[in-house]
Order: C-alpha cells, then structure tokens, then sequence
C-alpha cells in the first residue's frame, strides 16, 4: 500500500468530509495532501496538482507564502492567543484600524469563519432596529441564488436548495428578490438594463415590507456558489440609494469577492458607495488561518453603547479576534500595499484572456465571463455528472477544479504564472475533448467514471 492509499483509507474511515456525500468516495478517492507551495499541491505519492480554485477561494497569494509564514512566526512568540472580552492586543489594534481605514467602516467585530460572519450581521442589523424601538424590522431579502453560509442564520439567507432544503423547519423565513445575473438581459440590452430590472423588482418588494426588513444582504458582483453570476455594479449603487430611501440596511458580504478577487480591494468600491455592514472572510488570512469579521459604522455602533448590558451586542467566539490569524491578515495588508497587487493583478487577467481566446471559442463553451481573478463559463452538455467527471478527470491532469454544476470556473492563486496558468487552461480544454467524446459515445448517456 503506497503512503497515499493509506492516508486516505485512514482519512475515509474517519473525517467526515464537508459539503461530501461520503459514499461517492467509494469511486472516486480522496486526495491526501502531503505538502504544498506556490500554486502546488504535492500528495504524499510525490504528484502535484495545480490549486485553480485558491483552496476554496482562500490561498490569495499560493500556499506557503514566505511574509505571511513570518509574520505567524514572529506573532507565535510574542502572544499565541488572548480571549477578547476585556482584553486586546496589537495585532487585532493594528487590523481594525488598516481595515477601517481602508473600508470607510469605524468598527470592526471578528468572528471565526465566514457563516459566523453572516450571523454577526444579520444579528447586529435585527438587534440594532430593536434598540431603535423598531422591532418589527426583523426579515431579511436575499437574491436569488445567494449564498451566505451554512449555520442557521445564514442558511435563511442562501437560495441554495441543496443546502437548504432539508433544515427548511429551522429557517425564519426571509423575501427573495431577483438575480441582477447580467446573463438574463435580452438581445440589445446590457448588463446594466439586467440591473435595473432587478432593481425595480427589489424596490417593488421594499414598497410593500420595509417596515419589517431590517437589512438586504448580497454578493456583491459576483454570486459565488451560484456559479459565478456575475452582475452590473450599476445593481449596486441603486441599492444603496433604496436602502437609504426605505431605511433598511445594505450588507455587503464579500467573504468570497473581498481583498481583490474582482479587481478592486473590495468589490463595492466599484459601485462607489459604503455599505452599513461589511462580512470578510476566506482571503484575510491569506489561506493560513481562520478568521472573519463585520464591519459597520459608527451610528450603528453607537445604537449599543448603553448602560443597559441587554442593549449590547451580546455575541462572543472564543477564538475572536486571534492573534495569530491577525497577524496573518496584517502580512496579507502589506503585501497588497508594498506589492502593487490590485494593478499586477489587472495586467495578468489581460494576458490571460488572452490565453483563453481559444478555450472561449469552443462550441460546448458558453457565457464566458470574467471578473477581476474570476474566470467562468457553462459547458453545454448532457452528462447529469458532469461536475464529477470534470473535476476528476482535471485530478488525472494534474489540475485542482470544482465546477459549480456544468459551470467550470477558474479562481487561481495571485502569484500564478503565466505559464502555470497556460497549464490550468491546456488541461482544461483536454478535459472538456475527453468529456465531448465519452458522451458522444454514449450517444448523449452519461458513463461511469473509471
């Protein structure tokens, strides 16, 4: 038995594996990752494996990155870990002040993980309205398609059937409004008429519940777990105008699309506009640690400061605001700052539309989209597996892929080069031949994976 077969017969037997159904493994093994580096990953087998969805959309600038492992280093013999309720220490000081700074938001709160961000907002929003004596704002719109996290709070926002449907009797019920999805404007429109036509059926929505919402939470341009929808931000500075008008609170989750992914540090920023609360997750360690925040304004905040202890934000994790991860964060702040990242970034997403001229030009290759470090399209195909198929069939190529359905996307790691990218896009396109001529085969019936 080689080093990887017995790590991932020891991983099958005991890790319950997220977002996994288990049995599926039985076909189509785990992969054990022994170390990892760059935009690389290595099994304990000595094969590698290019990482083109950043871990999970955390790794923003590869594994292992020299100034983010120094900077945990230095922090882990100063202060390991100090609860927050009562105390503070540099690194969380120093954080809250660059991200306030950088986000326009006076007050940051952290949690751990990116849902517990989404429950820190919709908390604080609903709890602020009841300190305002307004407690019937307590209902939430979400778009179509959302997707905010997994715990219960979260999951009454996410319009993700799959990860909803069945805890449905748990859920407080909250208002969809429609995708702003530039993919449905018709022929002659732009992704902007796309907008306003979500918009008007959002303000349609506001008329008639403003008094019992308390925020609309959304994706801001780019819709994640949906499969990279992607959206005009005309969508969101006409939210800000209707929150301001209806006085319900915009929060802007950009646990996926924040420190960069779509071009600018945040994605709201191409919108011009300041939401009322600010989620932030995934790429704040850099892919080291976990960590999460909200940010939100001063007025917000002041609506707690009280005598009264039951008007207080009463929320708590006990690894908040960890020393460690915030150091991580603050490494990740300076290489954007010293590094030139945003604009470095820009010129790497020119030449790599580039480098997909002919990957776009397929004819199972549809809606390509591109936003910032995100790169989707759909595959039109009828292989009910097709997700499966591609994402093992990219393992044998050496490619780290996870398709959203039969949207195949590509979110890779800052520091990729250009010929690790050439790489990612040859394999891609080997596997979508591979894929076409099985089906094909098959006259159009899906066939089991080897």
């Amino acid at each position: 038995m080689s080093d990887n077969q017995d790590w991932l017969q020891r991983s099958f037997n005991t890790v319950w594996h997220p977002c996994t159904q288990m049995k599926r493994h039985e076909a189509l093994p785990i992969v054990p990752i022994a170390s990892a580096d760059g935009v690389w990953l290595r099994d304990f087998d000595g094969k590698r494996y290019l990482d083109g969805v950043s871990s999970w959309w955390v790794n923003l600038f590869g594994h292992g990155h020299p100034r983010i492992k120094r900077a945990i280093k230095d922090q882990l013999d100063k202060l390991e870990h100090v609860m927050l309720a009562g105390f503070t220490h540099q690194p969380v000081v120093e954080l809250s002040e660059r991200l306030a700074k950088l986000s326009g938001l006076a007050h940051v709160f952290y949690g751990s993980d990116g849902a517990s961000a989404t429950e820190i907002a919709l908390k604080m929003s609903f709890h602020y309205w009841r300190n305002q004596g307004l407690a019937d704002k307590s209902r939430f719109i979400s778009l179509e398609n959302s997707y905010h996290g997994e715990t219960v709070g979260a999951l009454a926002v996410t319009d993700v059937p799959l990860f909803s449907s069945t805890y449905a009797d748990l859920l407080k019920p909250g208002l969809r409004a429609p995708s702003p999805d530039a993919r449905r404007a018709l022929p002659g429109e732009s992704a902007a008429d796309a907008a306003r036509k979500a918009i008007q059926a959002l303000e349609n929505l506001l008329t008639k519940h403003a008094g019992e919402v308390a925020a609309v939470i959304v994706e801001p341009l780019v819709q994640g777990a949906a499969g990279m929808v992607m959206y005009d931000p005309l969508y969101l500075s006409e939210l800000r105008r209707l929150c301001d008008q209806y006085q319900v609170h915009l929060i802007a989750d950009e646990i996926a699309v924040g420190f960069g992914r779509t071009g600018s540090l945040f994605a709201y920023q191409q919108a011009d506009i300041t939401p009322d609360f600010l989620c932030l997750s995934k790429g704040i360690t850099g892919g080291f640690l976990p960590l999460s925040c909200v940010l939100t304004s001063s007025p917000i905040y002041q609506a707690f400061y009280h005598d009264d202890v039951t008007r207080g934000f009463l929320h708590s994790h006990s690894y908040t605001g960890n020393a460690l991860a915030c150091a991580a964060a603050l490494a990740v702040l300076d290489i954007f700052a010293e590094e030139d990242v945003l604009a470095t970034n820009a010129d790497k997403a020119q030449r790599f539309n580039s480098m997909m001229t002919d990957l776009q030009a397929r004819p199972d290759v549809r809606n390509f989209r591109h936003k910032g470090m995100i790169w989707a399209f759909e595959v039109d195909t009828s292989r009910a597996d097709f997700a499966q198929a591609c994402f093992a069939a990219m393992l044998r190529r050496s490619c780290l892929l996870r398709p959203i359905g039969n949207t195949v996307y590509f979110m890779p790691p800052y520091t990729i080069t250009d010929e690790e990218m050439a790489f990612l896009i040859a394999a891609t396109a080997a596997t979508l031949e591979e894929l076409a001529r099985a089906s094909n085969t098959a006259d159009g019936q899906s066939i089991a994976l080897p």
